[in-house]
């Protein structure tokens, strides 16, 4: 359950991938402390048919955006600005998760793997950045994964582009330690979002397993034996962007069942 509140009244916060699952989690929290929000996403509808399910909450806008491609990150972040004014928050959310043995990973494979899931976080961070310094104030909070912290068979491109993320976030953290910019990173376990409903498609497919067989394969990784809920991870995000985060900086914060720390 979010609680409403005004923390981050004034505050404008970008969502990429806000569209569903995890993002949409995370704009709703945000938006019930008063932030104004932008979803940015690939599908306009999506984002829109999100966007009405919280607008009686406060303000949000909506931009189609490919996070992979510079020009594109750079226009619709432009655009955001000049809606909902200089961007404050940003939540680098949108990812992909695609599963093939090391043999069957091509570079096609990997090159995508790295620009949805590093590039992007990478051309998100270098949009808002000047504003945040220019303003004074800045909250960069990056999903990574626990794949971020360890490694998981079949998925190695997607491990190392999450790794990178949180290598990213831990450099950058550093480098703007004496500046009133935070950078942290939130890595949630197995979510019951589409990604892993796909996975569970994908190993019912290969292994002929039930679904409930399938869901047990995953959920071992988690000591609770659960799907984390994507209202859990938002909760993470909301509290590293809330008054009072300010020492806050360089973190892999897991949201995972105490599957990794």
């Amino acid at each position: 359950m979010i609680q409403s509140g005004a923390g981050l009244v004034g505050r404008h916060a970008v969502v990429t991938g806000g569209g569903r699952g995890i993002g949409a989690a995370i704009a709703e929290a945000l938006v019930a402390q008063g932030a104004r929000v932008t979803l940015m996403g690939r599908s306009m509808a999506t984002l829109e048919a999100e966007a009405t399910r919280l607008r009686p909450l406060g303000e949000v806008h909506c931009e189609s955006v490919d996070v992979a491609d510079a020009e594109s990150m750079a226009a619709a972040f432009a655009r955001a600005a000049a809606a909902l004014g200089p961007v404050g928050i940003l939540v680098n959310n949108a990812g992909q998760a695609i599963s093939a043995p090391i043999g069957k990973t091509d570079l096609a494979l990997w090159n995508q793997m790295l620009a949805v899931n590093l590039t992007g976080t990478y051309l998100g961070i270098q949009a808002v950045l000047p504003g945040m310094l220019a303003q004074g104030w800045g909250r960069i909070v990056n999903i990574a994964s626990t794949a971020a912290q360890k490694g998981y068979p079949y998925v190695s491109a997607y491990c190392a582009a999450k790794h990178g993320v949180l290598g990213l976030t831990r450099s950058l953290a550093l480098e703007l330690a004496k500046k009133p910019v935070t950078v942290n990173a939130v890595c949630p376990g197995y979510t019951e979002t589409d990604i892993v409903r796909d996975a569970l498609a994908n190993i019912q497919a290969k292994t002929g397993r039930s679904e409930a067989e399938a869901q047990a394969e995953l959920v071992k990784h988690n000591p609770q034996g659960r799907l984390v809920q994507p209202t859990e991870v938002a909760n993470a995000v909301l509290w590293l962007c809330q008054p009072g985060s300010e020492s806050i900086t360089g973190q892999a914060i897991s949201v995972s069942g105490g599957e990794t720390y």
